[in-house]
């Protein structure tokens, strides 16, 4: 496969979220550790929708954790979660409105070991050495060291799947069972 550099733009960060959820499947997230890259296509992610959703951090409003979901979008959340993972989120939506997509699965392709597994919210963080210093980042920012890039693969509508998110139960029924988990076996 033959990858385009080409970053995502602003305007692709400030559509609505089930939209970049679904729409950043096929993607590329790229981390650059000094002269190395490591790659990954987006496989599988889910939308937080904002205050009204209840499985959204932000829904208890604006915290010092969530500052960074009420500013602009297409910058980077990141948080641990049981003391031990790291979780990478995409901001999405007008600033404002604290929305974002959780980047759950990556396959892998530069820079990790073919054992080295990236299925999953904690262990794709781990693969790519993404931890807390990159939240409130820009995804489009090469300088960054952790971007996103298009590229020229697109998926039909009948390879996008959809399912209920991953351990939102508290959430209550409306949340927890709504299809805002977006994924792909097409890689």
């Amino acid at each position: 496969m033959e990858f385009s550099p080409k970053l995502l733009s602003s305007d692709f960060f400030s559509q609505k979220t089930e939209k970049i959820a679904a729409d950043l499947l096929g993607k590329v997230l790229v981390r650059r550790v000094g002269n190395k890259e490591i790659s990954g296509i987006i496989i599988e992610t889910e939308a937080y929708l904002g205050t009204q959703d209840k499985a959204c951090h932000s829904h208890k409003g604006l915290t010092p954790r969530t500052k960074v979901m009420f500013g602009p979008a297409g910058r980077w959340y990141v948080y641990l979660v049981y003391g031990m993972y790291y979780c990478l989120n995409l901001v999405t939506e007008p600033e404002g409105n604290p929305c974002a997509v959780l980047i759950r699965a990556l396959k892998p392709i530069s820079g990790v070991a073919p054992s080295i597994k990236a299925d999953g919210p904690g262990k794709l963080c781990k693969a790519f050495q993404v931890n807390g210093a990159f939240n409130n980042k820009e995804a489009d920012n090469l300088n960054s060291g952790l971007y996103l890039q298009g590229q020229d693969i697109s998926l039909l509508p009948r390879e996008i799947k959809k399912a209920k998110r991953v351990g939102v139960d508290y959430a209550g029924e409306r949340w927890k069972n709504r299809l805002l988990r977006f994924y792909t076996e097409k890689f």
